[in-house]
């Protein structure tokens, strides 16, 4: 097997089995490390021999970092698993290629343990067995650094750390496939790409900052699209299966949802030369839900297989690769190359449509109008050759686009009900209304007193009684209601267990506070319309005490959104 893979069957069993491997550690300061590892299966040894290369460059063990694991039969079901140094006085641990004593013997034996009880599962290939492992860990760990500043910005309420990492690891995936890609063909031109249904964006920010010129389309406008600047094409609105996209080299599906299986139609339609990766993530047909049909299949597996024969029966090759991501669905498809030649298009449009309209009986939201259709196109999926001039009479004069799409729900553009688009004269009536009933039983306190009150509190409920019945019935019509608007004014209110209380903030933690470079960006309430004041001088107030002290709002430098 290739050094540092650590793939391919082997040699055959035998007595001792050697394999050499590459070590790439995730610090890109520290260079590979070679090591040797030799199995004895007879009596249940695995020794691990570290190399290390002397000046004059020979490769020779490092006998003190030498460390064994051994499996012994005890009596009956009974094991031992150790881990044995034949020198742990010398032993030379850093943590990184050479492991601490502490980690083998405390958490590699439990985890051993633990794999042995379990009950291997096939149904999918190795991590990242189309690329290089070596050169996606050199590019992973440099996309990282280059983009960790994100996580720090983030204005989403999604986890910046899944998100942003998973998104550079399946930037790192696609830069190395499209680089191979440019080799086998002899390109120079980097490809370009269209993300459809990009969500945050985030991937599409990065493959554009790498030189890949391409764009994102999603139905939904992210708060972070205005961080990412200029250079990061995205466009909000609703993806149809009858949009195509033929300067494209590439489309990408990254968790595209009902847009999923569309992906490899589309990309066959929109040119003979457009490929397409996508990554499966929520189960759905063409026409609603995917139905499931094997239970001998994890739901996961079978909608897998059920996207690889949409893209056969496309007339791509497609291929199956395991990502390195913080997810459970990090299984990807690849259509990079056709079985059809340019001459037969036309016969595979016909066996599209039909494969599409034979889909509806196995849909979950509409019935089936297709009879006995589903069979005889799992016979193309089969074999794509088959059945290319059948039909041909039928759907001669067929509207294709028509075809296509009949019974397909795109998503449409979704409606903010968060209160979040409410008019501001609005949600300050409510507001004011709000902190009157809060503060109503506050007696004037003398100005020597110092004192300071956030008033009562109240229930949901016993704050909407006093509500007219034209601003509950608005509230109503967004979700969450009363108690979102008010969650939304997060600097007036604190809503706890139903109960609404004027926020003290000399109890807020200090990390709960602005950061800097935020701060004085919006006028303190409590200094404009609290009868006490702020409770806060204006030096450690976050809001600004007056409109002298008003700081513009700072987006981040150019040159640091280039680095993100």
């Amino acid at each position: 097997p290739t050094p540092g893979r650590g793939r391919g069957p082997g040699p055959p069993p035998g007595p001792l089995q050697a394999r050499l491997r590459t070590l790439l550690p995730k610090d890109r300061r520290r260079p590979p490390a070679q090591e040797l590892v030799v199995s004895d299966a007879p009596n249940g040894t695995v020794s691990f021999l570290p190399l290390e290369q002397s000046p004059e460059g020979e490769w020779r063990v490092k006998q003190g970092n030498i460390y064994q694991l051994k499996l012994a039969h005890l009596h009956g079901d009974d094991w031992s698993l150790s881990v044995l140094s034949p020198s742990p006085e010398n032993y030379i641990s850093d943590g990184i290629i050479y492991p601490k004593t502490t980690w083998l013997g405390n958490e590699l034996l439990a985890k051993l343990v633990k794999w042995s009880r379990e009950t291997p599962k096939c149904d999918f290939k190795n991590t990242l067995s189309l690329i290089s492992v070596a050169r996606y860990n050199n590019i992973y760990q440099n996309l990282k650094e280059k983009y960790k500043e994100i996580v720090k910005i983030w204005p989403e309420v999604t986890d910046p750390q899944k998100f942003v990492y998973e998104d550079v690891a399946i930037a790192a995936y696609l830069l190395i496939l499209w680089e191979d890609e440019r080799a086998a063909k002899g390109l120079s031109r980097k490809q370009s790409f269209v993300d459809l249904g990009c969500g945050n964006g985030l991937l599409v920010h990065i493959l554009s900052s790498e030189g890949h010129p391409g764009k994102g389309i999603d139905v939904r406008r992210r708060k972070i699209w205005d961080m990412y600047g200029p250079q990061t094409h995205l466009e909000e609105c609703a993806v149809s299966p009858n949009d195509l996209y033929p300067a494209a080299d590439w489309l990408i599906g990254n968790h595209s949802d009902e847009l999923t299986p569309w992906i490899p139609v589309v990309a066959a339609r929109s040119s003979y030369s457009c490929c397409y990766f996508v990554l499966p993530c929520c189960f759905f047909d063409f026409h609603g839900k995917y139905n499931r049909k094997q239970s001998k299949k994890t739901q996961y597996r079978e909608y897998l297989d059920f996207v690889t024969e949409v893209g056969l029966i496309c007339g791509f090759n497609v291929e199956e690769d395991c990502l390195r991501i913080p997810s459970t669905k990090r299984v990807c498809l690849i259509g990079k190359s056709r079985t059809y030649l340019t001459t037969q298009s036309a016969a595979l449009d016909d066996q599209r449509i039909r494969y599409i309209n034979s889909r509806r009986c196995c849909s979950v939201t509409v019935p089936g109008e297709v009879e006995g259709l589903c069979q005889s196109e799992r016979r193309l999926a089969a074999n794509p050759s088959v059945g290319l001039g059948a039909g041909r009479e039928v759907l001669e004069n067929a509207d294709v686009e028509r075809a296509l799409i009949s019974g397909f729900q795109p998503r449409r553009k979704e409606r903010v009900r968060n209160c979040t688009a409410l008019p501001q004269d609005f949600v300050d009536g409510v507001v004011m209304k709000v902190a009157g009933l809060l503060l109503s039983g506050l007696q004037d306190l003398s100005e020597t007193s110092g004192a300071w009150s956030r008033g009562e509190s109240l229930t949901l409920s016993e704050i909407a009684a006093h509500l007219n019945e034209d601003t509950l019935k608005r509230l109503r019509n967004e979700c969450g209601g009363l108690q979102t608007l008010l969650r939304n004014k997060h600097q007036v209110f604190e809503v706890v267990s139903g109960r609404v209380h004027i926020r003290d903030w000399r109890e807020e933690k200090l990390s709960s506070r602005k950061k800097p470079g935020m701060t004085k960006t919006h006028l303190c309430w409590f200094d404009m319309h609290h009868p006490h004041g702020c409770p806060l001088t204006s030096e450690c107030c976050s809001y600004a005490h007056g409109i002298k002290e008003l700081r513009p709002h700072q987006h981040m430098p150019k040159k640091s959104q280039a680095k993100c």
